[in-house]
């Protein structure tokens, strides 16, 4: 099942700041477009954290790596039909809060366990990996053939959630060029790491609740190893980074957001490298 790891899955803050992006539909997806100033130097898609693509999170993230590193970015609704709303965000962090009183604790905290649950349940109903992964990789497959985008290489940026479809898909030979993933959910090590093909690169933190620091290194150890091509993947293991630091770091906590930082210019980096 793809879906929920851990408690901080459904947990973070909402970025500041208005998208500068558009919405359109793109190979019968809805989809928010950010552009580069000039030529596109390469396509990413962005496969988005459980909050979906509507989040202004994970739009200003697309709009930067535009702006940033001149790519055309798409970001499609690759959901079906449930995705989380910010409240849910509230409700797990209420919950996981020390409570300030036992008013709080008995009367608040099982709302907002409801509250998680109303969110978590739909979410892992409606978006099971064998009704998204087909969905992912047909529209990857179409991006090979519109004339829009034939001519540009493809990368894969996935988020949380988004990040084993990346994985998924770079496990194929030609829906995409390069991938890079933030913090990725449920993946079985070491069939789905062991099966990469394309140059993939990984962002995440030592504290990271959904996978230890033994497995990422067992991970790093795996795709950095003797057997596999010199540069052709990375593992950055950020210190003191939670689950989800990429995309919805507490703005307040300056060492989450120093490392959502670095991640964009890891992804920035990784993309040029690779399809410049």
């Amino acid at each position: 099942m793809s879906g929920i790891t851990c408690p901080d899955c459904l947990s973070g803050s909402i970025k500041d700041g208005k998208p500068s992006g558009t919405v359109t539909t793109i190979h019968s997806l809805p989809a928010y477009v950010a552009r580069p100033e000039g030529t596109p130097k390469g396509l990413v898609v962005l496969i988005p954290d459980i909050f979906g693509w509507e989040l202004s999170n994970c739009r200003l993230l697309a709009d930067a790596y535009a702006k940033e590193g001149g790519f055309l970015v798409y970001l499609p609704n690759f959901m079906n039909g449930f995705i989380p709303s910010a409240g849910a965000m509230h409700s797990m962090e209420s919950l996981l809060a020390p409570s300030p009183s036992i008013f709080t604790t008995i009367f608040y905290k099982p709302l907002w366990l409801l509250g998680v649950i109303g969110a978590a349940i739909p979410f892992l109903f409606y978006n099971g990996e064998s009704v998204i992964k087909p969905k992912v990789f047909k529209f990857h497959e179409s991006l090979r053939s519109d004339p829009e985008t034939k001519s540009l290489k493809i990368g894969s940026a996935g988020l949380c959630w988004g990040g084993k479809y990346t994985i998924h898909l770079a496990q194929e030979p030609n829906l995409i060029d390069v991938g890079f993933t933030a913090h990725p959910s449920k993946m079985k090590f070491p069939e789905d790491w062991d099966n990469v093909k394309m140059p993939l690169s990984i962002a995440i933190g030592d504290v990271d609740m959904g996978i230890k620091i033994d497995m990422v290194k067992d991970i790093k150890a795996l795709l950095e190893g003797e057997s596999t091509q010199s540069g052709q993947n990375e593992v950055v293991i950020y210190s003191g980074a939670k689950h989800g630091f990429a995309v919805r770091a507490d703005p307040k906590d300056d060492g989450q957001t120093k490392s959502a930082g670095e991640a964009l210019k890891q992804a920035i980096n990784w993309f040029t490298k690779w399809m410049v």
